[in-house]
């Protein structure tokens, strides 16, 4: 099966794009208060990124520009199948454990700790990706998408880099690193679409 580098990187940029999405969708839902379908969303994470792993993957050999833009987005999705993956399978059970021995409480929380971590360099990894993508695209002429994106993936990489040095519980609220990472995922897609219409 063969792609054209456009079709890598239109695939790529609508699965990031719909990615974006399922992130907006989760925390709208969790700060309502609502049920949130955590199976659902992230399993559909995962299997999204698990895609995207191949797409990106591809584009990184094949494509002979950026590719630095192309391995993070590449690795940014193989953390975020361990991320997601770490989220399915362990919260629950260590919560249920938690609950009902003491001494477990600190193990839950190292599950939590190790998720977060993988989460922030992930996150480092697609602000990177942007602000990559986002400086290509400002050499290429078009100054406001690429500006906006350049400059919101920098503030991602600093955000993202700042908790994966002092911690979840550093000065930094993690919100920040979130919000930063997912706002340059959907500008990174839409830089991609518009790269691809390009070429």
């Amino acid at each position: 099966m063969n792609f054209t580098p456009k079709q890598l990187t239109q695939f790529s940029a609508y699965i990031l794009l719909v990615l974006a999405l399922t992130q907006v969708v989760y925390t709208a839902l969790y700060v309502a208060k609502l049920d949130v379908p955590r199976q659902f969303l992230w399993g559909s994470e995962g299997l999204l990124f698990t895609v995207l792993i191949a797409f990106a993957g591809a584009a990184m050999v094949q494509l002979k520009e950026n590719q630095l833009v192309w391995s993070a987005i590449a690795f940014s999705a193989v953390l975020n199948v361990i991320q997601v993956s770490v989220g399915i399978t362990l919260f629950g059970s260590f919560s249920e454990a938690a609950s009902e021995v003491e001494g477990l409480k600190p193990a839950l929380s190292g599950v939590v700790a190790l998720s977060f971590m993988i989460y922030y360099a992930a996150k480092l990894l697609l602000g990177m990706a942007a602000l990559g993508m986002g400086s290509a695209l400002m050499s290429e002429g078009n100054k406001a998408l690429g500006g906006l994106t350049a400059l919101v993936g920098g503030i991602a990489v600093l955000a993202n880099a700042i908790l994966i040095t002092f911690g979840r519980d550093g000065f930094l609220p993690s919100s920040v690193a979130g919000a930063t990472g997912v706002l340059a995922t959907l500008l990174l897609a839409i830089c991609l679409i518009v790269a691809a219409r390009k070429s």
